[in-house]
């Protein structure tokens, strides 16, 4: 990750992952700041684990959240003096996208550099510290906070730009290019999250799944590189994490969800090492494999947590994968393997269940369903399950040599906190036509939408040309005209050649896209993993990102 220097001893950047701290070490940077309150938002490391992979590499460490949405108060700015006196530099220090970070050491500079000086760093690296200014010319603690920025005004603005955000505003400016639209997003890298699993079972490189924002960004679109800090529906505004506001016409949200490692004691301590992994991490996928490749006996622990979650076979597809692999190599019969699932089937479509259970024997899998991982024990390698029966909940205790772990899932805390969150926290919206219930000008797709579908990317593929069009609908004063009937598709990587093509839509049923003959049905095939490996990748990037609307035509309602 390219991190921006403000000066020679301070640089900032977004969320770090433990490859990061990597980087900053080789880098020369002798300190890390945390600049972020855990738990803000999808897959975010928590800045405990920051903290013992800064140490094990020599840096020193001080963690000074700053909530977002906010300016840094006085109690952080004098703890950020603080740590830049007692800390060596160079320094690197870290948020969600940069900005807090970088005005949190702006607000520790002044009365000691000049406000011209700190505002010249800013824009060298590319962070307007502007808004500051009052606060720059003499020491912090004697100025007001300042006011907000007047806010921006676009016809869309779209909250994330993942994949369903960018599929959807790519959708929209095909259909209406001189519309003003805006996509909401720090990061500057974009993940293709389905690859992971691939990388996890020694197919693809990490390389392979990512990509600069930048150029992913529609042509027409405005990038605004900034979190979103909160929604604002009755003003049609978007709350953003530098202190300005966004007014809207029409409002998509497309956050995602949140990976809470939190919700499991002792799991974000040890991920990445004692044998404890996810591939639902981009750092950690190349450590599933890195098991793998190692394992020659002992125990592998594979979990599910309850619904919802990204990609509902995504947990036992690296399963499959690890198995299959040990099973070539002809060390399977060595390795002890469980699948604990907190869901009461294999999987949620029964129609697909018999062909995964016959892998299921096949690789010697000891299944316990309802059973749901609640503590990790890293240095003793030991996790906690609580299995429910028809007796009662119990907890044993299993000792692993490999745990792939996936953590609970729930909805960004700026959607389950607002006006927005229907009772499950995520976004309340009609499942048919992604419109909000109760704010018209206002749509919802991807893992934030509060629908029943499977939470894919596949499901986006559908969802974005859906709400687009709504979208459009909706601008025009009109109803929607457009209908997403719930699909979704998990490829379910049953060993590395074969998948089960599984796409369903509500109530499970059966959405094959190509004739039930050619992917044999509920069966594993050939074509299937042609598709996931060849064709998929290139479809997410050169069709879906770009609003190519490849066979996911949406369905019009009829004299609309």
């Amino acid at each position: 990750m390219p991190f921006r220097s403000l000066t020679p001893l301070f640089s900032v950047s977004p969320q770090l992952s433990i490859t990061d701290v990597d980087q900053a070490a080789a880098d020369g940077f002798k300190a890390i700041v945390c600049a972020r309150p855990d738990g803000e938002g999808p897959g975010q490391i928590p800045a405990g684990t920051i903290e013992q992979a800064a140490h094990e590499r020599g840096l020193a460490f001080a963690a000074i959240p700053v909530p977002s949405g906010s300016t840094p108060d006085e109690a952080a700015v004098a703890a950020m003096r603080s740590a830049l006196d007692a800390m060596p530099g160079p320094v690197l220090a870290y948020c969600q996208g940069g900005g807090r970070a970088a005005r949190l050491w702006a607000l520790a500079q002044a009365g000691t550099m000049p406000a011209e000086a700190i505002l010249a760093a800013g824009r060298n690296a590319g962070i307007d510290l502007s808004p500051l200014s009052a606060r720059l010319t003499a020491p912090a603690e004697a100025q007001p906070t300042g006011g907000q920025k007047a806010p921006r005004r676009f016809n869309v603005v779209i909250a994330g730009g993942g994949a369903a955000g960018l599929a959807t505003a790519a959708s929209i400016l095909r259909r209406r290019p001189g519309l003003s639209v805006a996509i909401v997003e720090p990061s500057p890298t974009h993940f293709y999250q389905p690859g992971w699993t691939l990388v996890g079972g020694g197919v693809f490189t990490p390389e392979q799944t990512k990509r600069p924002e930048e150029g992913l960004i529609p042509a027409g679109a405005t990038w605004v590189r900034q979190a979103v800090a909160s929604f604002l529906p009755e003003q049609r505004e978007v709350a953003l994490d530098d202190g300005t506001t966004l007014s809207y016409d029409i409002l998509v949200v497309a956050t995602g969800l949140v990976l809470d490692w939190s919700a499991i004691p002792g799991l974000a301590e040890t991920l990445g090492r004692n044998g404890v992994t996810s591939n639902y991490r981009y750092d950690l996928a190349p450590y599933t494999w890195q098991l793998i490749q190692g394992l020659t006996r002992g125990t592998a622990l594979f979990t599910q947590p309850p619904m919802p979650i990204k990609c509902a076979g995504a947990p036992q597809k690296a399963m499959y994968l690890a198995c299959d692999a040990w099973r070539r190599r002809g060390v399977l019969t060595d390795i002890s393997v469980a699948f604990d699932t907190a869901t009461p089937a294999l999987f949620g479509v029964p129609a697909f269940v018999p062909a995964l259970m016959a892998y299921i024997e096949r690789y010697g899998i000891d299944l316990h369903l309802r059973s749901k991982l609640v503590a990790v024990d890293g240095d003793r390698r030991v996790a906690t399950f609580e299995r429910t029966t028809t007796e009662g909940t119990t907890r044993i205790e299993r000792g692993f040599d490999m745990l792939h772990a996936v953590p609970p899932q729930i909805a960004p805390a700026i959607v389950s906190g607002s006006a927005l969150a229907g009772a499950d926290g995520f976004v309340a919206v009609d499942p048919a036509t992604l419109r909000h219930t109760s704010f018209a000008d206002v749509f919802a797709l991807g893992d934030v939408a509060g629908t029943s579908n499977a939470k894919t990317a596949a499901a986006v593929r559908k969802q974005a040309p859906v709400v687009a069009v709504n979208v459009l609908a909706a601008l025009d004063g009109k109803a929607p005209v457009a209908t997403y009937d719930g699909y979704g598709a998990c490829p379910l990587t049953v060993e590395r050649g074969r998948i089960v093509l599984a796409e369903f839509g509500y109530g499970g049923k059966l959405e094959p896209t190509l004739p039930l003959w050619l992917l044999r049905g509920t069966q594993p095939t050939r074509l299937a993993w042609f598709l996931k490996e060849k064709i998929m990748p290139p479809l997410y990037w050169h069709a879906m990102l770009r609003g190519h609307e490849l066979m996911v035509a949406p369905r019009i309602t009829q004299g609309a």
